[in-house]
């Protein structure tokens, strides 16, 4: 029998460094689904079906071992000790085990897992792939393998998601994730606990936590989501509003497009779930399947509204653009009218017409005023009275209103 692996605390989980994130031409971080195309230009294209291909950028792998059963549990880390895990879990058949692969840059470890546990290579590809919309299949023996994807709202403020795989098997579940973070440390404290229901249920149930975690984490993302759209809402109507204002719009409508489309098959998921027979997915299973339906049919309502809500929230900010530059022309449509008559006074009294003829004799039509002692005064009050009559007219009809 193997020894027993040392235990390790959850603060002691390494961390990775926060990775530069990939920039477009203008310097700008590319958006989730511009990077994903980016990398799909790094997949050759008619390869045989089930190659393994590693992703650009992927992890170093780590893993994780938690072994429990209903009295006790063991947690511990096997990187670059991959035959010490597999001899643990053959020696221990009675406990149930969550391997957790995190990374992928390692292709001879992703073989050897492959072959170690039975797995498909068209699977193994999805998972190395790293960017499959969420589903469920059905392998040998009723085995399970289950797609996920987790979501978070970075401080870029945009939507990024990564991929969680889980293939279930007789008293152990095996998951893959490309980064080292996750939203599944909750799942974890709850094993740690004594007389939790975790250890008292089965594998499958353990596959279903785990897919209710990375649900229930689309909340706090759908709240950061809908705390953004208050902020951009309020912003519009600011009088120093910044200029990339509708930049940050177009790009959190883009975001939410795309967490809709990552919410719409994890609830085509459940729904395969629930329909699979009895001998694969047990009726006590498929209880809590159906809540995870719900959540997810909850999470669709929250992504179409908020869909709805930036939608509308572009026409209002295109709207209020409308208004503003609607001011700016009344306002210059005002001054326009004050100068008109203004300038055709001013340019009749300054027509060229000769105040006497070539004899010396007066003209007395030909601008007469020529000769009024008082006429630039004159001139001037009556001016200034056109404005006041021109402003008093606006006035009574409403057009020097700001409302």
């Amino acid at each position: 029998m193997s020894p027993s692996p040392t235990p390790i605390a959850a603060e002691a989980l390494p961390r990775p460094q926060p990775a530069a994130p990939a920039l477009d031409a203008a310097g700008l971080p590319l958006e989730p689904d511009r990077e994903a195309r980016r990398q799909a230009r790094y997949q050759q294209v008619g390869q045989r079906p089930g190659t393994l291909h590693i992703q650009p950028g992927a992890f170093k792998p780590k893993l994780f071992l938690i072994s429990y059963d209903e009295q006790s549990y063991q947690e511990a880390e096997y990187t670059d000790r991959y035959d010490e895990l597999v001899a643990y879990l053959r020696a221990h058949p009675e406990l149930k085990h969550w391997v957790d692969v995190r990374g992928y840059n390692d292709l001879p470890l992703m073989e050897n897992i492959m072959q170690e546990f039975g797995l498909h290579p068209l699977q193994m590809e999805d998972v190395l792939g790293d960017y499959q919309r969420a589903k469920v299949e059905v392998f040998d023996d009723n085995r399970l393998f289950l797609v996920s994807r987790m979501t978070e709202f970075t401080p870029e403020l945009s939507v990024h998601d990564d991929q969680l795989s889980i293939f279930t098997g007789p008293n152990y579940l095996l998951s893959f994730q490309d980064d080292y973070d996750d939203c599944l440390e909750v799942l974890r404290n709850r094993i740690r606990a004594n007389f939790s229901q975790l250890r008292r249920k089965s594998i499958g149930y353990l596959a279903y936590a785990i897919t209710d975690v990375v649900l229930d984490h689309y909340y706090p993302t759908m709240a950061a989501i809908g705390d953004y759209i208050e902020e951009l809402e309020t912003s519009i109507f600011e009088e120093k509003r910044e200029r990339r204002l509708l930049n940050r719009i177009l790009r959190i409508r883009k975001d939410v497009v795309r967490f809709r489309r990552l919410v719409y098959p994890e609830r085509d998921k459940m729904s395969e779930i629930l329909r699979l027979p009895d001998e694969i997915m047990p009726e006590e299973l498929k209880v809590y399947y159906r809540d995870a339906y719900d959540h997810a049919i909850q999470a669709l309502d929250l992504a179409e509204s908020y869909r709805d809500n930036i939608s509308s929230l572009a026409d209002l900010f295109l709207s209020d653009q409308s208004n503003r530059m609607n001011e700016v022309m009344k306002v210059l449509t005002i001054i326009s009218s004050i100068f008109i008559p203004l300038s055709f006074v001013v340019g009749l009294y300054g027509m060229n017409f000769q105040p006497v003829d070539q004899h010396g004799h007066k003209l007395p039509l030909n601008m007469p005023e020529l000769y009024t002692p008082l006429g630039y005064p004159i001139l001037i009050g009556a001016l200034v009275l056109i404005v006041m009559g021109q402003l008093y007219y606006f006035w009574r009809k409403g057009w020097l209103s700001s409302d």
